[in-house]
């Protein structure tokens, strides 16, 4: 499917900081736009703040002045939704309200040509809802943009149940025109990012409530260990906490009270409060005047040992860290143990990748106290962190070894209090059964969860992609031990990640 002609014309209602980034992207693409709201000064000024965004990225060098010159004669502001007549395609990015959206699209209808196609750039309606009073609701799409829109690539492409679908790949192609990652979805409660992300928050949030460790250092966990730009709690004081807990709740209802999206009373706490994050000055963390800088928690320095081993079957994931123990002059030798699960022996303490259990229950289940798991690195040969947790019979003598095993490999060592599957182990294998069950139930393809999470909320790597990389066995084996630990339907495994395995016992992947 082709995109629209460049010569189309794109009427955007609604001049907010979605509307008017919707309009400078497409201005920008070569279509002339007719930007509507019904605050008129608001719509004059944000062309005036486009057209200044324009100047500043030719001052950077970035956009030539013929470029921005001609991308901001392309925008006009129109007095009421009469004038956009002539559009091809209509984008709304008004209220998150499902009778005002209904009612503009009906008045639309009236006005645009047969063929003009109607888009929402709503994050949580459905967008069957949206359409179901239209004459023609097979013209309706969900066109999703990401804020900021002129910097965030994701494009969500929602079918509501009679989205036609040349209609839906029309927008596709003319997302991508636009220099966009699109991906299609179906119109279900979250799309693609609100879904699949709510485990990146909730998990941070049970971690928290179990006292693994302070935000601070759960945040520092997935940043430097798990790659993630931001930490869990940093992010939800940006969003802000009203926000951030009216879109779990929105989806906790939406399915109807599935567990997997329960909110946390922790949150809820912060709301009630008013402890919204950085915009009120407090959330997780204080903002302004004396603030104070949160502390991270870090291992102090420990000897580095005489020697260390490894242990249990060959394994792929074991390599990479194994290596950077190498590097760092460990004389590593094979350790035959009654455990075949890959792992390091260091003065006498068994060291392993969390499984899900906790490092106490393992060690009772092994008849081996001195035991000490650690968690997910993204990037073990670059990783600056590395996250452990000690079993509660394990020594301090053994564990020390173990620190200082890790800090003579350059890492700065955190611990966790002894919670299951840790922090970055347990989000990831999270956010990939979400994404699992998302391509399960036909939301999207494997492929399209993977490119919204890494284009929408700059994750280091797709759900599944990561998946793919830990192994789906130990995903799997992750959220059965979580599963039976807290005895909860909210770890269930999706019945896709089971199928994969079936499949394909010791090389199951989502991408070839």
């Amino acid at each position: 499917m082709q995109a629209l002609e460049k010569d189309s014309v794109v009427a955007v209602v609604g001049s907010g900081a979605m509307g008017s980034g919707i309009a400078q992207v497409a201005a920008s693409a070569g279509h002339p736009v007719l930007l509507f709201d019904t605050r008129l000064d608001a719509a004059d000024k944000a062309i005036a703040g486009i057209q200044a965004t324009y100047a500043r990225l030719v001052e950077k060098g970035r956009m030539r002045q013929e470029e921005a010159a001609a991308a901001g004669a392309r925008l006009r502001r129109i007095g009421s939704l009469q004038e956009a007549g002539q559009a091809r395609l209509v984008v709304e990015a008004i209220v998150e309200n499902l009778e005002v959206k209904r009612a503009l699209f009906g008045e639309l209808e009236s006005i645009v040509a047969e063929d003009c196609i109607l888009a929402t750039n709503t994050s949580s309606i459905s967008v069957t809802a949206i359409a179901a009073q239209l004459r023609r609701p097979e013209r309706l799409v969900g066109m999703h943009f990401f804020n900021p829109v002129p910097l965030m690539a994701l494009v969500e492409v929602i079918s509501g149940i009679a989205t036609d679908k040349a209609v839906a790949d029309t927008v596709y192609a003319t997302a991508e025109a636009w220099g966009k990652n699109p991906v299609h979805a179906k119109s279900t409660p979250g799309f693609i990012v609100n879904r699949v992300a709510r485990p990146y928050y909730a998990e941070s949030l049970r971690l928290l409530l179990e006292q693994a460790g302070e935000p601070a250092t759960i945040d520092a966990v997935l940043r430097d260990c798990g790659g993630f730009r931001m930490g869990p709690f940093e992010l939800m004081d940006l969003i802000g906490h009203d926000v951030n807990f009216s879109v779990t709740n929105s989806v906790y209802d939406a399915y109807f009270g599935d567990p997997r999206f329960t909110p946390s009373i922790l949150q809820q706490e912060l709301v009630n409060a008013g402890f919204l994050g950085r915009k009120t000055g407090r959330g997780f963390y204080r903002y302004g005047e004396g603030a104070g800088q949160p502390v991270v928690q870090q291992e102090a320095p420990q000897a580095k040992p005489a020697s260390v081993s490894i242990t249990g079957n060959e394994s792929d994931a074991l390599a990479p860290l194994a290596a950077r123990l190498g590097a760092a002059g460990y004389a590593l030798h094979r350790e035959e143990t009654l455990d075949s699960t890959p792992g390091f022996v260091c003065q006498g303490a068994a060291v392993y990748l969390t499984d899900g259990r906790s490092a106490t229950v393992r060690a009772a289940e092994s008849w081996h106290d001195d035991t000490v798991v650690y968690d997910l690195l993204l990037d073990p040969a670059g990783a600056t962190r590395i996250a452990l947790a000690k079993a509660d019979q394990c020594s301090i003598e053994a564990y020390n070894a173990v620190v200082g095993m890790f800090q003579g490999a350059g890492f700065a060592v955190t611990r966790l209090d002894d919670v299951p599957g840790m922090a970055v182990m347990r989000t990831v294998a999270m956010l990939a059964n979400e994404a699992a069950d998302a391509v399960n139930q036909g939301v999207c393809s494997a492929r399209a969860v993977d490119i919204a999470m890494q284009k929408g909320v700059n994750y280091p790597r797709g759900p599944l992609a990561w998946a793919d990389s830990v192994g789906l066995e130990h995903i799997v084996a992750v959220l059965a031990n979580l599963a039976t630990i807290y005895g909860e339907d909210r770890y269930r495994v999706s019945p896709l990640l089971r199928r994969k395995i079936a499949a394909n016992p010791h090389g199951a992947r989502f991408h070839a």
